[in-house]
């Protein structure tokens, strides 16, 4: 849990007294289970959802890729983010739906683990690496493409409890 800082705001955690940065100490903390869920959005051309969903796309089946990518993601994500400390996830699941609204496809990870720090990066993760690899297989066919919207949905677990946005 964050430090209170003067003035009522919560402190960084990742920075210590002399304003350096530094990994949090979990050890302390008791491990409890924890879940995230994050989505973000690629939003595209109605041709190129329409490349996707028909599976023509070039490079093979988008949506697969995507979803086995963000997996990975999320499991290394202390391999890229400086200060997160590595977790045995328990579950990641990562769903991918074509929206015709948008036109696009809404990306949403959830990431479950036990232990003393939450998972709230390595959802984002998962979501950030999935909806690029979503750009990156479908390029060719649209430049445009953009990506957006990537946040935190819900949050549950540990000392600060319940967030849902």
């Amino acid at each position: 849990m964050a430090r209170k800082a003067p003035g009522d705001r919560p402190a960084l955690t990742h920075i210590d007294s002399r304003g350096e940065a530094r990994m949090v100490d979990v050890s302390e903390k008791p491990a409890t289970e924890r879940v995230a869920v994050a989505e973000g959005r690629v939003v595209m051309a109605r041709e190129t959802l329409e490349l996707i969903v028909s599976g023509n796309a070039k490079k093979g089946d988008v949506l697969g890729t995507a979803r086995i990518a963000g997996i990975m993601a999320a499991k290394r994500t202390a391999e890229l983010i400086p200060l997160c400390h590595p977790l045995a996830l328990s579950k990641v699941v990562l769903d991918i739906t074509p929206d015709e609204a948008l036109p696009g496809c809404v990306v949403r990870a959830t990431v479950k683990v036990t232990g003393p720090t939450g998972v709230e990066m390595e959802a984002l993760t998962a979501v950030s690496v999935a909806c690029l690899t979503i750009y990156d297989m479908v390029k060719a066919a649209e430049r445009g493409i953009r990506i957006e919207g990537i946040h935190l949905v819900e949050k549950k677990g540990g000392k600060s409890g319940h967030y849902r946005a």
